[in-house]
């Protein structure tokens, strides 16, 4: 019967019988078992982290067309590289909105209004920093990474939804685009700027 198939894409563990015990998990797509709640850096892989971005679009669906938060991600590395920064830095911009392969891409004004989901998404992200960087980023490193999505964001706004942001235009070093590129190709130029950047280690 349909109720006794079991799909695993989303699950509680009850551990004993306090309620504030209860721990729940997805399962990724290399067939991991991830908790948003409490990450595990042995729970985080990189193909999880490619494949879901590639296929969550960035904000929130309303754009003119189909545009990952992984190509948004691919646009901000590149950028990055262009523009000089260190490995870390670049692979940063790459990584930056890893959290949202686990807990979704939820619109900025909303996480201003939900202070615990920021917290988690916050830990997420700080716990691939750790496995993948070696260590949380400094505030230098945070303030490039955040300048790079700031200005990337710029034109993402412009091109997608056809609304100039009260600022001026800011000067990319980069060729980019925010025409559709389909699911597999954003997953695998992912991967091959992840790889590109672990390998200066």
């Amino acid at each position: 019967m349909i109720e006794n198939k079991s799909v695993e894409m989303n699950r509680v563990d009850s551990q004993g019988d306090d309620s504030s015990s209860k721990v729940g998990y997805i399962t990724t797509y290399t067939g991991d078992h991830f908790y948003p709640t409490k990450p595990d850096p042995a729970n985080i892989h990189i193909q999880d982290v490619a494949h879901a971005l590639s296929y969550i679009c960035r904000g929130n669906g309303h754009v003119k067309n189909f545009f990952s938060v992984g190509q948004h991600c691919v646009n901000c590395a590149l950028e990055a590289m262009a523009r000089g920064y260190s490995r870390r830095v670049c692979l940063a911009c790459l990584l930056h909105d890893a959290g949202e392969a686990y807990m979704s891409d939820v619109p900025r004004p909303i996480k201003v209004g939900m202070p615990q989901y920021k917290e988690w998404e916050e830990e997420v992200i700080r716990t691939v920093y750790e496995k993948y960087l070696g260590s949380d980023l400094t505030e230098e490193e945070e303030r490039l990474v955040k300048q790079v999505d700031d200005d990337m964001l710029y034109f993402d706004m412009k091109v997608l939804l056809g609304h100039k942001m009260d600022q001026e235009e800011p000067e990319m070093m980069s060729i980019f685009s925010q025409e559709y590129v389909p699911f597999i190709e954003v997953e695998e130029q992912y991967l091959e700027i992840f790889e590109k950047l672990v390998s200066k280690q």
